[in-house]
């Protein structure tokens, strides 16, 4: 009954925290691809290929149903994958759907026409390779209609992130909203598009002011998943173990999950 949540490096620990708080009963596969993290400086065909060989993985560690729970992978990859490369019994999810849904006060599943919607301003931060894809603005054209999107590609957050360094993380964060703020003064709504964002969302709430509603994904994730399992619970595949694999070194990236999630964490190599 196995769940897979990948990543490009340790982001995705945040999504990993609430989908576990929120099914507890799940045992879940994660997979960092830290060797080869961030992801969003490379281009497409490397971010395809680098995602498909770590779903993969998850795959065979019993996990037909496998969330990514990177932002550049589900911009970049996840339309590729689900168009051209997984197999009928396995399912590929991303993260960016349960966001916008939230954004649009969608139920899940709702598939009737765009229509208007309150929040008309809306910042979305991300990697470069996420905002370049427009993925988000595609998605959200699907539900809804009139909505200003100004994206900030945030690079170096990520870096700064998986480096530990939360001094610098903040520092660009910061820098990062006073460049968006410049071609969008008054954002209604802010978009955390990435999973490394959580660790420093105080420094995006704290630099965009009081009057901006910040969406983040974890929580919403966690709920978008459980809902899913319980109108498909035959995706939960044959696994039993929940494990962190990890294509880093793993005595390191372990120290760093633990720092992350205040609990230790241990990563075997993948």
């Amino acid at each position: 009954m196995a769940v897979g949540i990948f990543d490009s490096g340790l982001g995705g620990l945040t999504v990993l925290d609430a989908v576990e708080k929120r099914l507890p009963d799940v045992p879940f596969v994660y997979y960092g691809d830290n060797a080869h993290a961030p992801y969003g400086v490379r281009d497409a065909d490397d971010i395809f290929a680098l995602t498909c060989a770590g779903v993969e993985r998850l795959w065979a560690e019993g996990c037909d149903l496998v969330v990514l729970a990177c932002n550049t992978a589900s911009a970049a990859a996840l339309k590729r994958m689900q168009e051209t490369w997984v197999p009928e019994d396995k399912r590929v999810l991303g993260v960016f759907v349960p966001l916008i849904e939230a954004l649009t006060e969608r139920q899940w599943g709702d598939n009737s026409a765009p229509r208007e919607v309150a929040v008309k301003h809306v910042a979305l931060f991300a990697t470069p390779a996420t905002v370049a894809s427009r993925a988000f603005q595609r998605e959200l054209a699907f539900r809804a209609i009139g909505v200003d999107v100004e994206a900030q590609p945030c690079a170096g957050v990520v870096d700064a992130i998986e480096l530990g360094d939360e001094i610098l993380a903040e520092a660009l964060v910061r820098s990062h909203v006073e460049s968006l703020k410049r071609r969008m003064p008054n954002p209604e709504a802010a978009v955390l598009g990435c999973t490394h964002y959580p660790l420093v969302e105080g420094a995006f709430r704290a630099a965009l002011g009081p009057g901006v509603k910040v969406f983040s994904q974890p929580g919403l994730v966690a709920e978008s998943l459980a809902d899913y399992l319980a109108r498909r619970p035959g995706m939960l595949g044959p696994g039993r173990r929940a494990r962190f694999l990890t294509t880093g070194d793993p005595e390191n990236v372990s120290s760093k999950a633990t720092q992350f999630l205040r609990r230790p964490i241990r990563f075997e190599a993948a």
